[in-house]
């Protein structure tokens, strides 16, 4: 009697972010506090965020940088609780960019498996280090990472990104480089910086062809952040109704960016982002007046 097939690679990842989503979904929802009184129906304003973050992030622009951004400007969340808010609410969101791009979008499965791995083992590390940390070490860990963001989106701008080569895979010393270097930025997803831009500059550098950065990335980005935000969750440490608002307004976000979409003016749209950016991340940067 002949054994059934293995079950594929690439549909145990889909499996599993779908599975890890209904998890963050069903976590989220038994540790809210019904009986404290917070609100818990987002603004329009909060659900329009997360549409137009999302919209960006699918896009290439990122979502984290760009919604602290938005969350500082508004005073809408306090610094301390940015982190925790920012990932549960832009999970969800991440989740189905991973789901696109995994699924269209050929790579070396073994390679795509270890990257994610890495990430997941740094997210969950750096989860569980932020979501103890006091408001000043968060603000100026957010601060370096808009910094971080606002770089990287200037490079991009700018045309120097590596251009990368044809690969789809990596082995020897250029894959324990990618390995160590995505645990570091899973570890720094939780930090609200974002993982796009870095890993996509490390795989063109090391010969990989740019379009099998995505999976990569997403993938990355979304195992780290579906367990990373469990530990924020656990500890409560997001402000409910603006992640609430990110969530529902993401997912249509991230349709509408993958599916209907051809053409607008990113390279303006990249620029405006950059100097709301540069100017959030002055404002994280700078010491706090005395009261």
């Amino acid at each position: 009697m002949r054994a059934a097939p293995l079950p594929d690679v690439r549909f145990l990842l889909l499996a599993a972010i779908v599975a890890l989503s209904v998890l963050l979904v069903w976590r989220w929802w038994r540790s809210i506090d019904r009986g404290a009184g917070e609100p818990l129906r987002p603004t329009p304003l909060q659900i329009a965020i997360g549409f137009v973050v999302n919209f960006f992030d699918t896009l290439g622009i990122g979502s984290l940088a760009t919604t602290t951004a938005a969350f500082k400007a508004l005073r809408m969340v306090p610094d301390e609780r940015l982190p925790g808010t920012m990932i549960v609410g832009l999970t969800l969101s991440v989740a189905a960019q991973a789901l696109i791009f995994i699924s269209k979008i050929e790579i070396d499965i073994t390679l795509l498996v270890l990257m994610i791995t890495t990430a997941l083992v740094g997210g969950w590390l750096g989860a569980g280090i932020v979501s103890r940390l006091p408001r000043r070490p968060i603000q100026l860990g957010m601060g370096v990472a808009l910094v971080v963001a606002a770089l990287f989106m200037t490079i991009a701008q700018l045309n120097k990104m590596p251009v990368g080569g044809t690969a789809l895979s990596l082995s020897g010393g250029a894959l324990l480089i990618a390995l160590g270097v995505n645990f570091v930025l899973g570890a720094l997803i939780m930090l609200g910086i974002g993982n796009y831009g870095p890993t996509f500059v490390l795989l063109s550098a090391l010969g990989m062809d740019p379009r099998a950065a995505f999976p990569i990335m997403m993938g990355s980005g979304a195992f780290a952040a579906l367990l990373g935000c469990l530990a924020f969750i656990k500890r409560r440490n997001q402000v409910n109704q603006p992640a609430i608002g990110l969530a529902i307004g993401g997912i249509p976000g991230v349709l509408v960016a993958a599916l209907l979409v051809t053409s607008l003016p990113i390279d303006l749209l990249r620029w405006l982002v950059i100097a709301v950016v540069a100017y959030a991340a002055i404002g994280m940067l700078r010491r706090p007046q005395p009261a």
